[in-house]
């Protein structure tokens, strides 16, 4: 259940974000939906019911200064920290290996990977300052952490959300606060827009089940890992592909 609870998620504005939001709203959430361009994330609000309960919240994951601000706006609108966190946030910049710049690599790192980190633990840090427990943290990798041609910075970015996952769930277990991992496959989103259609028709014949993802799919797996239907569940990684 989330009925009630303060749940963050990043990456808010658009594709799997928005759909998460949309779905905790309507299961009694009070959702603070972040995301880099503030405009996305009071659209994603205001598509609620009921927006005045939300929080609309311009954050960048990969800014240390703009995530412990982040966090501090939302005690201040709800008297507590998020007892709930969605790492949704993510970016591509996909070159090969010789063709790609180091600025290239290291945007998608500090942000699929170092913002997991730093939001993980400023939520977590601030939960337990304000005596909170029975927590959950959802970080999203993909099934490219498997490695992907042209997708270096981005598969390294992944795997490296997988390990962090496990840690955490380790370290977190005796706080209360579980922490678990879902790895899509392809998802109808703007990221997958991007991909060039050859690209894309490979992939689908490399699925089962012989389609994309929605988002809507994506959030209800992390709304369950997020909610006390996975009470028993921490350290895990949830494959959501359709068959890859």
């Amino acid at each position: 259940m989330v009925a009630g609870k303060i749940v963050l998620v990043t990456g808010g504005g658009n594709g799997i974000g928005r759909a998460l939001c949309r779905l905790l709203a309507r299961d009694g959430a009070r959702v603070v939906a972040a995301d880099r361009v503030s405009t996305s994330a009071q659209e994603t609000v205001n598509s609620l019911s009921n927006p005045k309960s939300h929080l609309a919240l311009e954050l960048d994951v990969s800014d240390k200064s703009s995530v412990e601000t982040g966090i501090k706006c939302i005690i201040e609108t709800f008297k507590a920290p998020p007892s709930l966190v969605a790492n949704v946030a993510g970016i591509t910049r996909d070159f090969p290996i010789l063709q790609m710049n180091e600025r290239a690599f290291t945007d998608v790192i500090d942000v699929n990977l170092k913002g997991t980190f730093l939001v993980t633990q400023a939520a977590v840090k601030a939960l337990v300052e304000h005596g909170g427990k029975d927590g959950a943290v959802v970080n999203v990798s993909s099934i490219s952490s498997k490695g992907n041609y042209g997708q270096a910075n981005y598969s390294a970015s992944k795997a490296g959300v997988e390990a962090f996952t496990k840690t955490a769930a380790i370290e977190f277990a005796k706080l209360g606060v579980r922490v678990n991992c879902v790895m899509p496959g392809f998802t109808q989103t703007a990221m997958v827009e991007t991909v060039p259609e050859k690209v894309k028709q490979k992939v689908l014949m490399m699925t089962p089940l012989k389609r994309f993802g929605q988002p809507e799919e994506l959030a209800e797996v992390i709304a369950f890992l997020l909610s006390d239907k996975s009470s028993f569940m921490t350290g895990a990684k949830v494959k959501v592909t359709g068959g890859m």
